[in-house]
C-alpha cells in the first residue's frame, strides 16, 4: 500500500500545498502513540493517513463506519471500529495500544459544525490514561474551508484553500493515583481538553501585523462579506475598510511622522475602524484617548505618550459636549478633524485607492515598509480608578495573540453579529468587541455609548445581536430596561472590568434566559486573562486561564489563603508609558522577573483551575491587625441592597489602624442591617464598615468602573 500513500500524499500536496510541520514530535514520540486531532471534514483521516510517518490504525465510530460515503475512506486507511455504547470497544482500543502500536482518534467524535473545537469526549482522555500512551496533538488546518467541511453558510468555501498539518510536541495525562473511577475518567477527559484548546492557540498564527490579519480575513470571508455597521446603518464591507483606510491613512500619514504615536478621540463608529486600521496601513501608531476623563486626563496622556497630532470629529466633539476640551487640547496638540480630510478626497484618491485593494499586501509589505509582529501597535491608558492614568503599549502580536486566546475557547463564525457599545478607548472594547469579531468575519455593530440603558437593548433587537460585552454596572442598567424579548437572539453576553454581581447574573438567566460569561484581565494583558465558557463555567469566579498564560501566586503577608497574582504570557504588554518618563517605554517586571506582570490583585486558584478574586492588594485594609478586602465588603452590601451601588473606601483610624467607610446610593441603609446580614452570612463584624455615607449617584469611569480616587475625595470630605 506505500505505493497508493505516495500517490495520494501527491495528489493531496497538488491540490491543497499541504505544508506538515513539527514531524521532529512525532519521530520522538516513541512506539506507544495516540495521534489526537482537530475534526475538520471528511478529508481528515486521509490527510493524517497521507502526510504522518507509519502506519497509522484509525479509530472509527462504528455507526458513521457503516454509511456509504465512508466506505471508500475506510479502503485507503487502516482502521478500528469503536462502538461507543460498548465499554468493550475501549477496552480493546486500549489493548491494541498497549502492545506498541501507534493509532490516531478525533477525541470531538464529529466534524465541527461551529470552525472551532467542540465536545471533547473523556474516553479518549480515559484510553490515553489507561494504555500509558503518549498523547501526540495534531492541529489540521485549512480543510474547513473546502467542501468536504460542514461549514457551509459560515465560511466562504473553496476547492483547493491551502491546508496545514502542525504536529504538537508529543505529551502524557498524568493524573495522581489517588483519583479513581468516573472522577479520573472525568479528569482524563479535562486534561484532554485543556491540551487541545492549547494546541489550537499554538499552532495559531498570531505574529503578524493587524493590517495583515485584516486582509487574512478579507481572504477567508470574501471582499464583499459585511463586517462592520454603526447607527447610520451604512455596512462596510472588507473591502470597503481597505480601501477606505488605503485613503484616510494616505491623508493623515501627510501631516504625521513614521512610527509616532497619534492620537484618537473618537466614538464607536465603523469611521473609528477606518482611522484605526488606515494609521496602521501607513505605520502610525493609534493612541485611543479615554474621553470620560476630562481634559486634564487627555493632556495626561498626551505628554504622557509624546502625542502630537490628534484624530477627532466636529460631530462627535458636538455630540459629546468636548468643544471646551478640544479648544484645550488644540493649545498643545495638533487637532485635525477626520470630517475635514474627507472633503479632501477626490475621485483620484478613490480610484487608486480601489485599484489599490487587490495589491493591499504587496503595498503594504513592499512599498509601505509593513512593521514587525512585535512593533507597538496601540497605545491605551489605564482606567485611572485608582490612581494617574499611564499609557500601556500592546504590540500586534499582544492584541493578536489575546483574540486567539478567546477564540480557542468559544465558538464563533461569521454568522454572529457583535453588538459593541464599549468604547474602543478601553481594551475590553478594542480587542473583544472590535479586532476579534472584524479579523474572526463577524459582522460588528457599533454603538457610541454604553449608558444609554434602554436603546442599547433596542438595538441588540433590531440588529439581531448574537454576542454582547459589558460592564456588571452596564448589564444591570440593560437588565432594567429591557425588554424580555429584547436579547432573544444573544447566544453570548461577556462580562469583564468588574466583578459581576450575583443579582445581575440570576436576572439575566431569568428575565432573558441568557447566560452570562464573565471574564477576567487588566488593559496590561490585553485584556483577557480568564474567563468562563460554555463547557467551563463557574457562577462567582471568572473562569479558568485562557491558553498561553503562565501565572503564580505570590504569598502576602496577613492573608491566609491565595496570593497575588504575577502572570506572563504573549499577550502581556510591551510595557509602560508613565507621566514621570514621557516618551521612555518600561518593559514589564515583577518580582519574578522581566516579562511577568504583577495584576496587584488578590486572588485564588482552585484544584480545576477557576480564579477567585479576593481584591486588588492595594483595595485591602488592616483592621485592628487583621487584613479585610474591600472587594468583599461590597459584596456583602451588594447582597444586603442588590438593586443599589456600593464603593468601600478605607481611611485611617486612631483606635485600629483603618476604618471601613460605605459610599452608597441606598438613602435608607444603615450599619444594623448591614451587621445582620453579615452575621446571616457568617462573616465577622470586622467586615462591616463603621460608617456608612449616600450619594445621589457613585462616581463611575467611562468605562463602567467605580472611581475610586472621586470615591475617596468625596468620603473624605464629608466625614471630615
Amino acid at each position: 500500500m506505500g505505493w497508493l500513500k505516495t500517490i495520494i500524499r501527491t495528489v493531496l500536496r497538488l491540490c491543497y500545498r499541504v505544508e506538515v510541520s513539527g514531524l521532529e514530535h512525532f519521530h520522538a514520540a516513541g512506539p506507544r502513540v495516540l495521534v489526537v486531532a482537530n475534526h475538520t471534514s471528511f478529508l481528515d483521516a486521509v490527510l493524517l493517513a497521507a502526510f504522518l510517518p507509519d502506519d497509522l490504525t484509525f479509530a472509527i465510530n462504528t455507526h458513521i463506519a457503516r454509511r456509504w460515503w465512508v466506505r471508500p475512506f475506510l479502503r485507503l486507511v487502516r482502521s478500528f471500529p469503536m462502538d461507543p455504547t460498548s465499554p468493550y470497544s475501549t477496552r480493546a482500543l486500549i489493548r491494541y495500544l498497549q502492545e506498541d502500536r501507534k493509532a490516531a482518534i478525533f477525541p470531538e467524535g464529529r466534524i465541527t459544525v461551529t470552525g472551532s473545537l467542540m465536545k471533547i469526549y473523556d474516553g479518549t482522555g480515559m484510553i490515553a490514561d489507561k494504555s500509558r500512551s503518549v498523547l501526540l496533538p495534531v492541529r489540521i488546518d485549512g480543510a474547513q474551508y473546502t467542501p468536504f467541511s460542514r461549514l457551509r453558510g459560515r465560511v466562504r468555501l473553496r476547492w483547493f484553500p491551502r491546508i496545514r498539518l502542525t504536529i504538537q510536541p508529543p505529551t502524557r495525562i498524568e493524573l495522581p493515583e489517588t483519583v479513581r473511577g468516573r472522577a479520573r475518567r472525568q479528569k482524563a477527559g479535562a486534561v484532554l481538553s485543556d491540551i487541545m484548546t492549547q494546541m489550537m492557540f499554538a499552532t495559531s498564527n498570531y505574529r503578524k501585523t493587524l493590517f495583515d490579519a485584516l486582509l487574512d480575513a478579507k481572504h477567508i470571508h470574501g471582499g464583499r462579506h459585511p463586517v462592520v455597521e454603526d447607527i447610520e446603518r451604512r455596512p462596510l464591507s472588507y473591502r470597503d475598510l481597505v480601501m477606505r483606510a488605503f485613503i484616510l491613512g494616505r491623508l493623515t500619514a501627510r501631516i504625521t511622522k513614521r512610527e509616532a504615536p497619534v492620537g484618537v478621540l473618537l466614538p464607536n463608529a465603523a469611521g473609528t475602524a477606518v482611522v484605526f486600521f488606515g494609521l496602521h496601513l501607513y505605520g502610525r501608531v493609534p493612541a485611543m484617548l479615554n474621553y470620560t476623563v476630562g481634559v486634564q486626563g487627555m493632556l495626561s496622556a498626551c505628554r504622557t505618550a509624546g502625542i502630537h497630532t490628534v484624530l477627532t470629529s466636529r460631530r462627535f466633539v458636538e455630540a459629546a459636549k468636548l468643544g471646551a476640551a478640544v479648544e484645550a487640547l488644540c493649545k498643545e496638540v495638533e487637532v485635525v478633524f477626520v470630517d475635514d480630510l474627507r472633503h479632501r478626497v477626490g475621485a483620484l484618491d478613490k480610484l487608486s485607492a480601489l485599484l489599490a485593494v487587490p495589491f493591499a499586501r504587496l503595498l503594504y509589505h513592499g512599498f509601505l515598509g509593513a512593521p514587525k509582529p512585535e512593533s507597538p501597535a496601540v497605545i491605551l491608558f489605564t482606567s485611572g480608578s485608582e490612581g494617574a492614568p499611564k499609557g500601556v503599549v500592546l504590540s500586534h502580536a499582544n492584541l493578536l495573540a489575546n483574540a486567539q486566546q478567546i477564540a480557542a475557547r468559544f465558538a464563533f463564525s461569521s454568522r454572529d453579529k457583535i453588538l459593541n457599545a464599549l468604547p474602543v478607548f478601553h481594551s475590553f472594547g478594542l480587542t473583544a468587541g472590535t479586532l476579534l469579531p472584524i479579523l474572526a468575519g463577524m459582522r460588528t455593530f457599533f454603538y457610541p455609548s454604553p449608558l444609554h440603558y434602554r436603546i442599547v437593548p433596542e438595538m441588540a433587537y433590531d440588529v439581531n445581536a448574537t454576542v454582547l460585552f459589558g460592564t456588571n454596572t452596564f448589564l444591570k442598567g440593560y437588565a432594567r430596561y429591557a425588554h424580555p424579548y429584547d436579547f432573544y437572539s444573544v447566544r453570548y453576553v461577556f462580562a469583564g472590568a468588574e466583578k459581576l454581581q450575583d443579582d445581575v447574573r440570576r436576572v439575566w438567566m431569568e428575565k432573558f434566559g441568557v447566560r452570562i460569561f464573565e471574564g477576567y484581565g487588566a488593559t496590561e494583558t490585553s485584556p483577557v486573562l480568564t474567563a468562563n465558557t460554555p463547557m467551563d463555567y463557574r457562577p462567582g469566579s471568572p473562569g479558568r486561564f485562557v491558553p498561553g498564560i503562565e501565572y503564580r501566586l505570590e504569598p502576602v503577608s496577613g492573608v491566609e489563603t491565595g496570593g497575588r497574582l504575577h502572570v506572563r504570557g504573549p499577550n502581556v504588554m510591551l510595557g509602560y508609558l508613565l507621566a514621570d518618563r514621557p516618551g521612555e517605554l518600561v518593559p514589564p517586571r515583577s518580582s519574578l522577573g522581566e516579562g511577568w506582570y504583577d495584576t496587584g490583585d488578590i486572588v485564588t486558584v482552585d484544584e480545576d483551575g477557576f480564579l477567585y478574586i479576593q481584591g486588588r492588594a492595594k483595595r485591602f485594609a488592616k483592621v485592628g491587625g487583621e487584613m479585610v478586602s474591600l472587594a468583599l465588603v461590597e459584596e456583602l452590601a451588594a447582597r444586603t441592597w442588590p438593586e443599589a451601588q456600593h464603593a468601600v473606601i478605607n481611611l485611617p483610624d486612631a483606635q485600629k489602624g483603618e476604618q471601613l467607610v460605605l459610599l452608597t446610593n441606598r438613602r435608607d441603609a444603615s450599619r444594623a442591617e448591614l451587621l445582620a446580614r453579615a452575621r446571616a452570612d457568617g462573616i465577622g463584624e470586622i467586615n462591616v464598615p463603621k460608617r456608612i455615607v449616600t450619594t445621589k449617584n457613585l462616581p463611575v469611569l467611562g468605562t463602567g468602573k467605580t472611581d475610586y480616587a472621586a470615591a475617596r475625595a468625596f468620603v473624605e470630605k464629608e466625614v471630615a
